[in-house]
């Protein structure tokens, strides 16, 4: 996603392996959605990792230096395609666990509003 109109992700690692069995999908992406997906984004540095022995997982690095990690073991090309994409418009913020509903700025000095106040 564009933060002030510049994307946010910088670099999108593919690591796969050339033998393994869950690495299936990913080989089958990297020949098939991977150069559309490269010319669709110029923006975006993808590198193609080898490493043997372990599932294959999309690595994304943002520019606040922080990074997500998405295993896609055993997933076709149209699910690592849509991992991908929604890497790519993540803003790569930390998630936070909200602690109530109501979220504000300026909480109201008479407290929430509900249907069960008696006038």
């Amino acid at each position: 996603m564009a933060l002030r109109g510049v994307w946010q992700l910088q670099k999108l690692v593919v690591s796969y392996s050339d033998w393994g069995g869950s690495s299936r999908g990913i080989r089958a992406f990297m020949e098939t959605n991977l150069p559309t997906f490269k010319e669709k984004n110029p923006q975006l540095e993808v590198i193609e990792e080898h490493i043997r022995g372990q599932h294959p997982h999309l690595k994304a690095y943002y520019k606040n230096h922080n990074q997500r990690v998405v295993c896609v073991k055993n997933m076709t090309p149209e699910d690592i395609l849509l991992h991908a994409t929604r890497l790519r418009n993540a803003l790569g913020r930390k998630v936070i666990k909200l602690r109530t509903r109501h979220v504000t700025k300026h909480p109201s000095v008479q407290g929430t509003w509900t249907t069960a106040v008696r006038f």
